[in-house]
């Protein structure tokens, strides 16, 4: 639990995490539509160089073909290499390739036999073709201003009186190869631009149908009438938004429990602050009954005026004591001081019991009480040091308030490698194990309490648990050491895990 506040800093520390998301849909479409694109135009790229090394290919063995053509028509004829190449033959040649074709011969010793004696030769670095079962080379390269294709075959030549290699050229332009790759790629593009489109309305389509749920969704939430806090039912979105739909219960059930919890503490406060006022309405009724009766005798009215005022001052105090109780109880439920993080700092437990034992001294001396403080540890929690006074003034008030004259409070303060302990002890009645629990409840007050002190509120322990569970810790009434008596103690644990309350923490 302690570590979700560091992961929600942490997702309020990446970029743009301020910013606002803008749409889902449109979020979808890009991360789907985009690499789409991207993976679309490379197949296309693909597809592309596949099919023109395939027309290569094709090209390449209609061109080995004219070569082998003309290599049949090689031949020693008195000792000489001699090529008979009617023009016919070329005319066939540049009818099947579609493109212009030039062609050389070149015999055993380097000699131009037939052809083009200028057509480029064979570079030195390109290796023989893997493809075709033949002593043939392919290499591009330019003749008479054009790029052309060339394919350079040995043929062997020999007759009784010689024999050797001659070599066979015949190159091609690349017009008709340029003209097949043009018509692969515009049929390339056109393909996958049609799947594209496809493929796009398919994803438009299914982001719509998937984010329908929650257009479902945000429908049930804004035809809601405003009392109407019950729970969205998860099954109206997909499994992964369904957490989402749980935060939205739990969320809107802390909200029913805050409203309840107003709605009674206004219940209860305006219960609690008519009672007193009633009270003194009452008294002067019968104060103005008495006067009609006794004839409107001064002395009488005097003395009627003086309980008047005398029950004016009492009620005054009790209810200013009564609303200061209920603002502070108020303060708690709503997470103490605002529930700022900031507020929380390092509190010595024992100069706070200190400081409250001064400042009840007078009260003690008044009654009689030896109250006393014990323990040498600072104790130091984190905490908010008013609301941590305001407990432990709760607890000594309590303790003083129902103890006896002559009576002993005692507070102790001690400190383990668990955590900090701070007890208040007193001789008064105590509680009965059966009402421990629900005195902590606002309001209640035990039986044996209410025959020492009858115009208490009943919020002191009420106050002392709240302030606890806000700082961590956790609050048990046991007996007393003595014959009787209350012992209450207030354990808070390490500072590293208990300074944040389960509402801090959520």
């Amino acid at each position: 639990m302690a570590a979700r506040p560091s992961r929600l800093a942490a997702l309020r520390r990446r970029p743009g995490a301020g910013a606002p998301l803008g749409s889902l849909r449109g979020q979808l479409l890009r991360w789907l539509l985009v690499p789409l694109i991207v993976l679309v135009a490379l197949n296309a790229i693909s597809v592309y160089r596949n099919a023109t090394d395939a027309a290569d290919m094709a090209y390449d063995r209609s061109l080995l073909a004219s070569t082998r053509a003309l290599a049949e028509r090689v031949s020693v004829v008195n000792g000489k290499v001699v090529a008979d190449v009617p023009y016919v033959a070329l005319d066939s040649f540049e009818t099947d390739t579609l493109g212009r074709i030039y062609y050389k011969v070149t015999g055993i010793h380097g000699e131009t036999v037939s052809g083009y004696d200028d057509l480029p030769p064979v570079p030195a670095n390109v290796p023989r073709s893997q493809a075709y079962p033949a002593l043939v080379r392919f290499y591009h390269a330019n003749y008479n201003g054009q790029p052309v294709r060339i394919a350079a075959l040995l043929q062997p030549v020999y007759d009784d009186s010689m024999r050797g290699i001659a070599l066979i050229q015949v190159g091609e332009t690349l017009d008709a190869r340029r003209g097949l790759s043009n018509q692969i790629l515009f049929d390339t593009l056109l393909w996958q631009a049609a799947l594209l489109l496809a493929l796009a309305l398919l994803v438009w389509f299914a982001v719509r149908l998937v984010l329908q749920p929650l257009m479902r969704l945000k429908l049930e939430v804004e035809t809601r009438s405003l009392n109407d806090l019950s729970d969205v039912d998860p099954a109206l979105v997909h499994k992964e938004v369904r957490p989402l739909v749980a935060a939205m219960n739990t969320s809107m059930a802390r909200l029913q429990s805050l409203i309840a919890s107003q709605r009674r503490f206004i219940a209860d406060a305006s219960h609690q602050l008519r009672t007193p006022l009633t009270v003194l309405k009452t008294q002067a009724e019968l104060a103005l009954r008495e006067c009609d009766r006794t004839q409107a005798d001064p002395e009488q009215m005097k003395t009627a005026l003086q309980d008047i005022v005398r029950s004016i001052a009492a009620t005054t105090d009790s209810t200013v004591n009564l609303a200061n109780r209920l603002l502070t109880l108020a303060r708690i439920e709503h997470g103490g001081q605002g529930g700022d993080h900031a507020a929380l700092a390092p509190v010595a437990l024992r100069d706070v019991a200190r400081q409250v034992g001064l400042e009840l001294a007078i009260a003690a001396v008044t009654k009689q009480i030896d109250l006393s403080l014990e323990g040498d540890a600072p104790a130091v929690v984190q905490g908010q040091p008013l609301l941590l006074h305001e407990m432990v003034a709760n607890l000594v008030d309590n303790a003083l308030r129902y103890s006896p004259p002559g009576g002993t409070v005692a507070l102790r303060v001690t400190e383990t490698a668990d955590g900090a302990t701070l007890e208040v002890e007193d001789s008064g009645p105590g509680i009965a194990a059966a009402e421990r629990e629900k005195v902590f409840a606002p309001f209640y007050r035990a039986s044996a309490t209410m025959e020492r002190n009858p115009g208490g509120a009943g919020l002191g322990l009420a106050i002392v648990r709240d302030i606890a569970a806000l700082h961590g810790a956790t609050v048990t009434l046991a007996d007393a050491a003595g014959p009787q008596g209350l012992l209450v103690r207030v354990a808070f644990a390490t500072a590293s895990a208990s300074h944040l309350s389960p509402a801090h923490r959520a």
